[in-house]
């Protein structure tokens, strides 16, 4: 997952943002109103990006029974409780990597539900442990349409964050600022899309696994140059190997759609996993979910309160139907994998039929695994290994 020019690029990015990260500082959910912050003047963390860090650098499992020791669940959102339990040891990755002491301490603290409802659990935790001002945007939930009382709706409670923002700032937002950051925030989520969309050949340049480690900027850094100039030179980067036919699965013989959330502390093994068995894993509705096509500078409230709400987790089960539909069309994709996430209710879908009814409206074959997203004791190696495995053969036959 190294092979990308992209990648070392990458690295000098997050290492110039993680040093940065100084006061006036906000944490901010992934998909949550970054855009505003940054307008108001403060830098912004990400604390899911840190569960995902924990997670990829197989720490979590050290810190999540501290977590359980303190009264949280086992079965809660394990990227609440790898990193309430690396704050409550003292410890945090982000030491070795980039040389932080700590976390960064916020002087505000930003989440939006659309996400789930663990998040407003997780925020509130640190509110507390630091004694700063806790908003939540809390959208309509599991929506098939988005309706413009919907909108409204979180129109409203942006404009509490821009009030309780500017006060600790001490000056009111610049909505001209505001546009700007929109306005980058649009451009960035397009580059992102192009870039995902170069999956779309075949054989193709980037796989599912590329896009975990390179949606970074989009999530951290959306609304800044930094992110356009990074896609920017990341799609010609995939245009070049796409004209000299150079496949990120070579033999590429089967073209795979990954449903759920990533399995951190696997990736390597799971991209070679899919690799050695000629099958590219070119999509998932994750990665997309940083495709905010509504985001308007013109009208940057109603349309980031539309994006953000809009977003494929925060839909029914007959709209995140139509919308698999759609991108298993647009990928060509053989065969659908779902994740089923122990620790991950919010993000696992395929609890409710929707792999049935999925198979039944477009024939594309699924099969489901159990995992996690941090927490690697949901996680079997040798049973994952051989459904995948049997799997992609069915798949290959089926193709014959």
């Amino acid at each position: 997952m190294s092979r990308l020019r992209s990648q070392d690029k990458l690295k000098s990015i997050l290492k110039d943002y993680f040093v940065c990260l100084s006061s006036p500082l906000a944490w901010c959910t992934s998909v949550g109103p970054a855009e505003i912050l940054r307008a108001l003047g403060f830098n912004v963390y990400f604390p899911e990006n840190h569960g995902a860090l924990l997670g990829a650098s197989r720490t979590a499992g050290k810190y999540i029974p501290r977590a359980h020791q303190a009264g949280y669940d086992d079965e809660i959102c394990s990227y609440l409780t790898a990193d309430i339990g690396a704050y409550l040891m003292g410890e945090t990755p982000l030491s070795q990597a980039y040389g932080l002491p700590s976390i960064p301490r916020p002087d505000l603290i930003v989440f939006n539900t659309n996400q789930c409802r663990e998040v407003a659990e997780w925020f509130g935790f640190f509110g507390r442990e630091f004694g700063c001002p806790v908003v939540g945007i809390m959208p309509p939930r599991h929506i098939t349409e988005v309706s413009q009382a919907d909108i409204d709706n979180v129109v409203g409670q942006f404009e509490k964050a821009i009030k309780i923002g500017g006060e600790i700032m001490g000056r009111p937002l610049d909505y001209g600022r505001l546009k700007e950051t929109v306005a980058l925030s649009k451009q960035g989520a397009v580059l992102w899309r192009e870039v995902l969309e170069t999956a779309r050949k075949a054989p193709s340049p980037l796989t599912f696994w590329d896009g975990t480690i390179l949606m970074a900027p989009i999530v951290m850094l959306r609304g800044t140059q930094v992110c356009v100039d990074f896609y920017q030179e990341m799609l010609d980067e995939l245009r070049q190997l796409m004209n000299a036919k150079q496949a990120a699965v070579p033999d590429e013989q089967v073209r795979l759609f990954w449903e759920g959330m990533p399995i951190w502390g696997r990736l390597r093994a799971l991209s070679d996993l899919f690799a050695e068995n000629h099958a590219a894993v070119v999509a998932s509705t994750y990665c997309n979910s940083w495709v905010f096509d509504c985001f308007n500078p013109e009208d940057p409230l109603r349309s980031m309160a539309e994006a953000y709400t809009r977003v494929f987790i925060n839909r029914s089960e007959d709209a995140k139907l139509g919308i698999l539909r759609e991108l298993l069309d647009n990928y060509h994709i053989d065969g659908i994998v779902f994740h089923d996430s122990k620790t991950c209710f919010n993000n696992t879908n395929s609890r409710f039929n929707l792999p049935g009814r999925l198979q039944k409206a477009t024939g594309v074959p699924s099969l489901t695994i159990d995992g996690d997203l941090n927490d690697l004791r949901f996680f079997s190696e040798g049973q994952v290994r051989t459904k995948i495995e049997t799997f992609v053969e069915l798949l290959k036959t089926l193709k014959q």
